[in-house]
Parts: C-alpha cells; structure tokens; sequence
C-alpha cells in the first residue's frame, strides 16, 4: 500500500464533489444528537471548543457544520509519533482560527471505518470536508509551515464557495437540519448505503424521467455508475493493462474512473481527451460519452470541467 508524503492543496475555484463517499458514514449513526450546549464527543476538559472528538454516530454532525466551517480531519493513531507532530500543530492553526474553523480528530484504530471512508492508507492523514464533500489535504508528517499553508488555502477554498461562517462556543451542537430529499432521491440515498448501487441508479434514472432538467439526479446518476463500474476492481492490474495497451479503450476508461475516484481529475481528463483523439466511430463514441459523465461526476460548472470540455472539441473537430 503506497503511502506518499503529501497531496497537493486543493485550488481555490474547486468543485466540492468529492471522490469520497461520506454518505454511509452519516446514515451509520443511530445514537440521538447530542444535546444542547455540548460539542460532539466533547472535548476534554481545558481544550478548545473547536476541537471534538470524532465518532460514527457524532461524523454527521460534523458535516453539518462543514456547511458554516472548514472541517479538518485529522484521522490520527497513538502508536505514531507523527500523529502527535500533526495533531498539535492544527491544533494551533484552529485555536487561532478562533471558530472559523473546526477540527475533527478522529481515532484510526478505533474507527477503522471512517479511515476507510476517507481512504487512509497512513497516519497522521488530513483531510477537510466542505459543503458535506471532502477534500484531501496531506499524509503523513510535513513541516508546521507547509501544514499552514495547506489550511490558509483550505479557507480561499472555502471563501471561493461560500464557507465562510464562525462558529460560536459549543456552535457544533447546533448543526441546521437538513431539508428532506425528494423520494425518489432518498429511495438512491438508501440503496447507496446498502451498497445497491444498481437500485440508486434506478432511482435516479426514474427521477430523470418525471424532472429531466434535475441537475442532482444527473450528477447522483453518474457517480453511482462510477461507484459500481469500481466495485471489486483490481487498481493495480487495470493501470498495468492500460499502460501495456494505449489504444484499449474499456482499459483506458478505466483508469481514468480510477483517476477520477483518486482526485486525479485532470489526468482523467487528459487520458480520456487523448483517447478520443487516437481512436474513432463507436469507441470514440464510447469515450466520449464516458467523458460526459465524468464531468458531471466532478461538477459541470468545475473549471477543470470547462477546460476539458475545450480539449474534447479540438480532439473531435
């Protein structure tokens, strides 16, 4: 398992869908919120009011706020020395912040399952969540100054899309509800968290049939087709059968779901544009057609989106 030293920080005109998906986590908690004047799994004693401990049943209140603040995650382990490096430096950077920001530390070894939702293949991992998406930040230890840097340009991130609220002492009890999704998107919600990605994807295309103009069902549509067309794959052997046969083009969109999955979406771009450049007839159809969904799996109004969409035309035109 590849662990490398650090991801890049997210650019400040980003889309927030992410390559995560968050939503089994947030159905996964049972336990009722907590109450009234309390942080989730408050903190202890003499830390701040913006530091909580994280669990399945509190994550979705968590994301709730990240509709208000920038969340940091920090998904940390006792048995490393660089968790406790990491840990301390965010949290100087959120005491700082002074409630524009939250941090969310959460246990790896007794949450395996929220590691896993945020793909943690080390520890310290550090991750931010806005508007309910998540965004990859580093692995592993880096310099305070790099981490700074990091989280200065998680909050141009969260400015460019409108996260720019303050939380107040013990704010993180008080997350705003969520409106009720329609049914027919609640009925791909559900068959999401059951892992039925065939029934999501039948109930978004039903909600496309009454709403044809329903941008939420198209996106929903497409990452769940995304999600099952990754279901149970081999990373490792379709990179290999993609680099050994450049002109394939079920191996060529492969690797470029996975790209997509990873957060590597302009090379899932460049591949799938330089794809439909070599080949012709009903496989650049084909790519073609992956390429629009990809899009929307990454959010049409994405400047990386309105780019590729410039490639896609000079390469077929």
């Amino acid at each position: 398992m590849s662990t490398p030293n650090h991801r890049p920080a997210p650019a400040p005109s980003m889309n927030l869908r992410g390559a995560v998906d968050l939503s089994a986590l947030k159905a996964r908690a049972t336990a009722p919120a907590a109450p009234a004047g309390a942080a989730p799994d408050a903190p202890a004693a003499g830390s701040s009011p913006f530091i909580v401990e994280v669990s399945e049943t509190t994550f979705p209140q968590v994301v709730q706020l990240s509709a208000q603040v920038p969340v940091i995650i920090d998904l940390y382990s006792a048995r490393s020395p660089e968790s406790v490096q990491v840990s301390a430096v965010l949290r100087s950077i959120v005491i700082e912040a002074a409630g524009k920001l939250l941090l969310g530390r959460v246990d790896a070894d007794a949450h395996p399952d929220i590691a896993q939702a945020f793909q943690a293949v080390a520890v310290p991992t550090v991750a931010a969540v806005l508007k309910g998406q998540p965004v990859p930040l580093f692995e592993r230890a880096m310099p305070e100054e790099q981490i700074r840097a990091l989280v200065a340009e998680l909050l141009q991130v969260a400015a460019a899309n409108g996260v720019t609220g303050s939380l107040d002492e013990g704010a993180a009890a008080e997350p705003a509800e969520e409106a009720p999704l329609p049914p027919l998107h609640q009925e791909a919600f559900d068959a999401i968290n059951a892992g039925d990605y065939d029934g999501a994807a039948a109930a978004y295309r039903k909600a496309l049939a009454e709403q044809p103009a329903d941008a939420e069902a198209k996106a929903g549509l497409a990452q769940v087709e995304l999600m099952s067309r990754l279901q149970g794959v081999d990373a490792e052997q379709l990179r290999s059968s993609a680099a050994e046969n450049p002109n394939d083009v079920e191996a060529q969109l492969a690797v470029a779901d996975l790209d997509i999955s990873g957060g590597h979406v302009e090379d899932a771009f460049t591949r799938v544009v330089r794809l439909i450049s070599r080949v012709f007839g009903e496989e650049r159809e084909q790519a073609r057609l992956r390429l629009l969904d990809l899009f929307e799996v990454v959010g049409t109004s994405d400047p990386r989106v309105t780019k590729a969409r410039s490639a896609l035309a000079r390469a077929l035109f």
